[in-house]
């Protein structure tokens, strides 16, 4: 029953970070029209401070007991939020198309299998690597018809490989170095090292240009509340329970959450290519966490036999 309840948990946290994840991608749209990228990163964390840091005081967490730990979190959550995000921000707003963003973004899953397996153990059988490639040919398909490669520059290219390279490296640094940090204080202490990198760079790169709207305000407190403290929160708690790869392929979903969300807000209706692309990533994303699924059922139905 323990362990039953355990995966429904988990079925559950990891839909609801890939719904938030996807939903994301409109929110930010919405708030790079009021600020650049690193002057509305700024605000997103120092609000974010200004929340958490009280709430902190009060629950009083287990904070980092010495100088490595506080360095091992401060590192993961620079990884996770100012280079992850500052670099896909970035890309977008050096031009970069919303679907070629995204595409690039979608190989974290290849990118999580590959490292997690020498990392953590995990390993692939090669159904879930066809599941793995199918997901991404799926992801192609619904972004195509917003992929502009002429928009895409040298720079804004390495912006978003950097993206890439961070999201995935933070997740499982946390995961690795930092398996039994307080996520309450860890919130806390990655917010203010997010905001130490981010704020020099929204004043000396961009003059910390905003224009205040109630649009800009909705969009930080989504992606504050709803994105980097509920939903990172629900990936690094995926993360201890030994789920890497196959919550890392859910984030192949996340731009069909984009899409379906853009037809309910914007009445902007899915080609039938793009109709297609759900199906494929659908399908990959299954095939992945196939044989996760089943092992779990197998597990189960041996404690039985090893408690008689």
């Amino acid at each position: 029953m323990t362990a039953s309840l355990h995966r429904t948990s988990s079925t559950w946290l990891a839909w609801y970070f890939v719904i938030i994840w996807g939903a994301g991608y409109l929110a930010t749209k919405v708030g790079l029209q009021y600020a650049p990228p690193f002057t509305f990163l700024t605000l997103r964390f120092a609000f974010g401070l200004l929340l958490v840091a009280p709430i902190a005081w009060m629950i009083r967490p287990r904070w980092p007991t010495s100088a490595m730990e506080w360095l091992h979190v401060a590192i993961a959550g620079l990884l996770m939020h100012a280079v992850n995000l500052g670099g896909s921000h970035y890309a977008q707003y050096l031009g970069m198309s919303a679907g070629v963003t995204a595409l690039i973004l979608a190989l974290q899953p290849l990118v999580t299998a590959a490292a997690a397996r020498p990392l953590t153990g995990e390993r692939l059988i090669p159904l879930q690597w066809f599941g793995v490639l199918l997901g991404l040919a799926g992801v192609s398909l619904v972004v195509w018809h917003k992929i502009d490669l002429d928009a895409m520059t040298t720079i804004s290219l390495a912006a978003v490989l950097i993206a890439l390279v961070a999201v995935t490296v933070g997740t499982l640094y946390q995961r690795i170095l930092c398996p039994a940090v307080d996520l309450r204080a860890a919130t806390v202490v990655q917010f203010a090292a997010t905001l130490s990198v981010v704020a020099p760079l929204a004043f000396l790169v961009e003059g910390f240009e905003v224009r205040w709207s109630w649009q800009l305000l909705a969009a930080i407190g989504f992606l504050l509340i709803f994105a980097s403290i509920l939903a990172v929160n629900a990936l690094h708690m995926l993360m201890r329970r030994g789920e890497a790869t196959r919550v890392t392929s859910l984030l192949y979903l996340t731009p069909i959450i984009a899409v379906v969300l853009e037809w309910l807000m914007f009445g902007i209706f899915p080609t039938w290519l793009t109709t297609l692309g759900v199906v494929v990533t659908c399908a990959g994303v299954a095939l992945v966490a196939l044989k996760l699924r089943n092992k779990s059922a197998l597990q189960d139905a041996e404690v039985p036999r090893a408690t008689n």
